[in-house]
């Protein structure tokens, strides 16, 4: 699918001295707008190139998967709004839906929805899924928000060790992405300031690119690639932390620029906001192999 709809722009834009833009000059850049939203957001690719997310058009907010270039809108039954945020090889797809005013966590598989809820929080989202089926999302649970693995039926929490409350504002983990070996990413808030962790092995931890204020990982693959966004300078961008080295990319003319998923061949989806304000999808790829 990806070499069906990409085409090729202007280069990425480098925000940072110490690194080099995510994709070289050949990389593609594709836009993903749900025909007639005004607003689309895409989260989660898997092997295939099959892409989920969520778009916005008459003030609701619908939920999509897109193959071969074809839109299929997710709706969750009797769900006022419906946000999948990762697919994994097979076709499973995680999310989060909203109903009657109360924000629960899903599972679409086989054709089928299960509701996700954490044991008496108040509050579920699901994030990421691996190809095992292991499911990483985040609840509030007593006015806190966590972390949380779901796995062969049996929930556990993850809490950064360094999260911390400030008067008023509760300490929070998130668990956004898992890959197939259990490693989990997402973000924590320590002192006020937010920042993006790595959870592998049982062992936590914490990053930011240089000279960010903000950050948050959405996204690894199989050879432990991870992405995300920061904010320098009250701008933000899309990161690349690969073997060690954090590389930058903006969409060009964008005011906002997000990674959110990594697939194994190292393309990159994400979200972007245009001059027009609004929300957009798009997808990095690598240029095919002998072009």
């Amino acid at each position: 699918m990806r070499h069906q709809w990409r085409y090729y722009v202007v280069a990425l834009s480098i925000a940072l001295a110490f690194s080099s833009s995510v994709l070289g000059q050949d990389s593609a850049l594709t836009t993903i707008d749900y025909p007639g939203a005004t607003s689309t957001q895409a989260w989660g690719i898997n092997p295939r190139g099959d892409i989920v997310g969520y778009y916005t058009t008459n003030r609701v907010t619908h939920g999509f998967l897109l193959i071969g270039g074809r839109f299929t809108t997710i709706d969750y039954p009797g769900a006022s709004s419906t946000f999948p945020s990762m697919i994994n090889p097979r076709g499973d797809i995680v999310g989060a839906y909203t109903a009657g005013g109360v924000g629960h966590g899903f599972l679409l598989s086989g054709g089928a929805y299960t509701t996700i809820d954490f044991p008496n929080a108040t509050f579920t989202e699901a994030n990421g899924i691996n190809p095992e089926g292991d499911i990483v999302g985040d609840y509030i649970l007593a006015g806190r928000r966590h972390g949380f693995l779901l796995s062969y039926g049996v929930y556990t929490t993850i809490d950064f060790p360094g999260a911390t409350d400030l008067p008023g504002v509760p300490a929070v983990t998130l668990a956004l992405a898992i890959g197939p070996l259990g490693d989990v990413v997402r973000g924590y808030r320590s002192a006020g300031v937010s920042h993006a962790f790595l959870l592998s092995g049982g062992a936590y931890t914490s990053f930011d690119p240089p000279g960010s204020t903000f950050t948050t990982a959405t996204g690894i693959n199989p050879d432990g690639s991870i992405v995300g966004r920061y904010t320098s300078n009250n701008v933000v961008h899309g990161f690349l932390l690969s073997a060690g080295q954090f590389s930058t990319n903006d969409v060009p003319g964008a005011i906002f620029t997000g990674n959110t998923s990594i697939d194994p061949q190292g393309d990159i989806l994400g979200r972007y906001i245009g001059a027009d304000g609004n929300f957009h999808g798009f997808l990095l790829s690598r240029p095919a192999e002998g072009t």
